[in-house]
């Protein structure tokens, strides 16, 4: 800039560098320790044929440390006012050095992905590692894209399957949605509190599916958690950071075991941006859960049912980012200051976000690792 020497800011240039990396590593959302934990496990509850959906439980990504870089003595030459900037917000300057700025931005500009109707080939695009913030949930998250709430859960078109009418196939298609909006979206659901409207959906003749659904929610265990179909947590330990739970997936109909029979097949994602309940809390941890699960209506004129209330058929479910071996019918996402006990992840790391792969089964009970959350 062509200065004298008296004309620059009184710090050496090996000052201002030192300074530099220590606002670096002060930044408020850099990661102050990596985390190594990740969670898996193998949660059952029998379907009405007696057989035990398998569930997966796997926690955050392992965070690695940013190291920040040696910025040369150019930049003394930013002056008071930008001292000023990188003492009140550092990640700003940095942000815009490494190219994250251009990276979110990019991002943001991206519109709405299209609805998807059929198996994706392939897992979503890597993006540049970012950590969620209060004001941005879900950046640096493949589901920055993907529809908000309700909106994600979409209904294929209606038409005549197995002897069912279009309009008893529409009826059973919105029924399904409801139902899926209930368990998983509901305010007073993700609160923790008892899903009752979703429950006296479900046909009063699978009495037993009822009853295992109500004594996982009085009496929640190993065997019986209510997490394998409803969204909860407890909100005296954490709570939605905003109001907006990102969500894709599909819906389709096939014709049921017997005509006048349909079953709708459904397999969606839905990520969770929560942060701790406690005062002053800033920290998001996101927690993904993607659930199959059928459902089976008939028509009323052929079947002894009551219009319009369906059957759960057999069901999986995945959770990425909460405790193992943690049984109290709550989710459990982990954060930096809060460490995790238990024992330590293994195997191979899991994308939470790669639709392309059916959920499959496993007898082994244990605790893994995600690529992100």
């Amino acid at each position: 800039m062509g200065k004298n020497d008296h004309d620059r800011p009184g710090i050496s240039d090996e000052e201002w560098a030192r300074f530099m990396a220590q606002a670096a590593q002060g930044a408020g959302d850099a990661p102050k320790e990596p985390s190594a934990r990740a969670r898996m496990v193998t949660e059952r509850l029998r379907a009405t044929q007696g057989q035990e959906p398998p569930g997966w439980r796997t926690g955050p990504a392992p965070r690695v440390r940013r190291r920040p870089g040696r910025l040369g003595a150019v930049l003394a030459v930013l002056g008071i006012a930008g001292l000023a900037l990188i003492a009140v917000r550092p990640e700003l300057v940095i942000d815009r050095i490494t190219g994250k700025t251009a990276a979110r931005e990019e991002a943001a500009k991206a519109g709405p992905l299209a609805p998807e109707t059929e198996r994706p080939s392939a897992a979503p695009p890597s993006l540049p590692p970012d950590l969620p913030t209060l004001r941005d949930p879900f950046r640096g998250s493949p589901a920055l894209q993907w529809a908000d709430g309700a909106a994600g859960i979409e209904t294929p078109e209606a038409t005549a399957v197995n002897g069912v009418s279009r309009e008893l196939v529409a009826q059973g298609l919105e029924r399904t949605k409801q139902f899926l909006v209930l368990a998983n979206l509901d305010p007073a659901t993700l609160r923790g509190e008892r899903p009752t409207a979703a429950l006296q959906m479900i046909d009063p003749g699978q009495r037993e599916m009822v009853d295992r659904l109500e004594g996982a929610l009085a009496r929640p265990g190993r065997d019986a958690d209510p997490l394998q179909v409803f969204t909860r947590a407890d909100p005296a330990q954490v709570r939605l950071a905003g109001d907006v739970v990102k969500v894709r997936g599909r819906m389709t109909v096939e014709p049921g075991a017997s005509p006048g029979q349909i079953d709708v097949m459904t397999d969606y994602t839905f990520v969770y941006p929560l942060v701790q309940a406690k005062s002053g809390a800033e920290e998001v941890s996101r927690t993904i859960v993607r659930r199959q699960m059928e459902f089976t209506f008939a028509d009323p004129r052929q079947w002894r049912v009551e219009a319009g209330m369906m059957q759960v058929g057999p069901y999986q479910y995945d959770i990425a980012n909460s405790e193992c071996f943690v049984h109290d019918g709550y989710l459990h996402p982990m954060f930096r200051d809060a460490p995790a006990g238990g024992p330590e992840p293994t195997g191979t790391p899991r994308d939470p976000y790669d639709r392309s792969r059916a959920l499959e089964q496993s007898e082994k009970e244990g605790c893994g690792t995600v690529s992100r959350t």
